[in-house]
């Protein structure tokens, strides 16, 4: 049995968006609250629903959630201005890494903790196409949790006609990443460098590959063959 599957994360494992999303969240928080977001309580939210994340550091930061929708509203406004301004583009090696397996016969499906609109926005940043360039995109719009819960995987599983987790590879690069790839019960959970999280605190949760970037993926699955 070998990989039919790799999911993988956005922002920070497949696009470089130069970490506009966290400084953009952490302002918006900030801007509603008069409060600091710490870099603990940040990072305990990266990868995950955006909409989610707010709620997760308003209550951290003992503020009302009733200013929820407004932060989101101000963050996503923010976020879309800081794309606009400074592109997001594909890491190194990935483009090709993606056709690589494809072409091996993996399917690429790509998860993410945005909306559906953002995600798609950066899509068309980097030049790729659902069908084309990459199998499917499932956004936190379309689970009931995003991560740390498995369904996002579940997902990409679903889009792509994957039975078996045990034909399934998960990367990420974020502590919330990987952590659903466990919970998914996948064949190979891979902590990336690339991104939110370093390589102590990926290492601090269960996981079987820590790598520096996607493109040395393929070589995890061959060595499996």
């Amino acid at each position: 049995m070998t990989i039919r599957l790799a999911s993988l994360d956005m922002a920070g494992t497949t696009i470089d968006e130069g970490g506009a999303v966290y400084a953009v969240l952490r302002d918006a928080v900030e801007r509603a609250t008069g409060r600091d977001v710490p870099d603990a309580l940040l990072s305990q939210w990266s990868g995950t629903d955006k909409r989610e994340a707010i709620v997760g550091l308003l209550t951290g930061l003992g503020q009302d959630l009733g200013r929820t929708d407004a932060i989101f509203a101000a963050f996503s406004d923010d976020l879309a201005t800081a794309y606009a301004t400074d592109p997001p583009v594909l890491l190194p090696g990935v483009r090709e890494t993606v056709m690589q397996l494809r072409s091996e016969g993996v399917k690429v499906a790509l998860q993410t903790g945005y909306r559906r609109e953002v995600a798609e926005g950066l899509l068309e940043a980097v030049g790729w196409k659902v069908g084309a360039d990459v199998d499917a995109l499932v956004t936190a719009e379309d689970v009931t949790a995003s991560r740390p819960a498995p369904y996002l995987i579940f997902r990409t599983m679903e889009a792509t006609r994957v039975l078996d987790v045990r034909e399934v590879l998960v990367a990420g690069d974020t502590v919330n990443d990987v952590t659903a790839g466990t919970r998914a019960g996948v064949r190979f959970v891979v902590g990336v460098l690339t991104g939110a999280h370093t390589v102590a605190e990926l290492g601090a949760v269960r996981h079987t590959h820590l790598v520096p970037s996607v493109v040395d993926i393929p070589e995890l699955i061959a060595a499996e063959r």
